[in-house]
């Protein structure tokens, strides 16, 4: 689903992991996020894989939905908004102060869903993203702290 979800945001060149690593970091020993199926009966459908940020103004933790995906055949029959009903369900039992996540802004049917489910769209804020020779290169360069 992975690769699906990669094809369908246009970004399936950017799929650089494999199902051993991502065993490891999803359910080795010590795992970086959580990943919760839709099932239609015994077969996959959809996935949702989170983590948990934090909130320094409202003093909690947060839980950031990292992918949501739901296979095209599947779509329009509910399995969106039931992972995302489970998502906030967590959310709320783990104390968190808020859900959140990123859409292409592309992506008019996802927005239209979220913004549906009450979502409000953060179009103050500006995501940016460190990889590859960049993020080592900062990472190579001394420290005061």
């Amino acid at each position: 689903m992975i690769r699906d979800l990669a094809e369908y945001e246009r970004l399936s060149d950017a799929v650089t992991t494999n199902e051993a690593e991502l065993r490891e970091v999803l359910f080795g020993p010590s795992p970086a996020a959580e990943v919760v199926l839709g099932y239609d009966g015994t077969a996959p459908v959809g996935i949702a894989i989170f983590f948990h940020n934090f909130s320094t103004f409202l003093g909690k933790r947060g839980l950031y939905l990292e992918d949501l995906f739901v296979k095209p055949e599947h779509r329009g029959k509910g399995y969106g908004r039931e992972l995302l009903t489970h998502l906030a369900r967590l959310a709320v039992a783990r104390g968190c102060g808020r859900m959140e996540w990123s859409v292409l802004d592309w992506n008019a049917p996802s927005i239209a869903f979220y913004q549906k489910l009450g979502a409000v769209p953060m179009d103050e804020w500006t995501v940016f993203r460190l990889t590859g020779e960049a993020l080592a290169a900062l990472g190579a360069r001394g420290s005061r702290t």
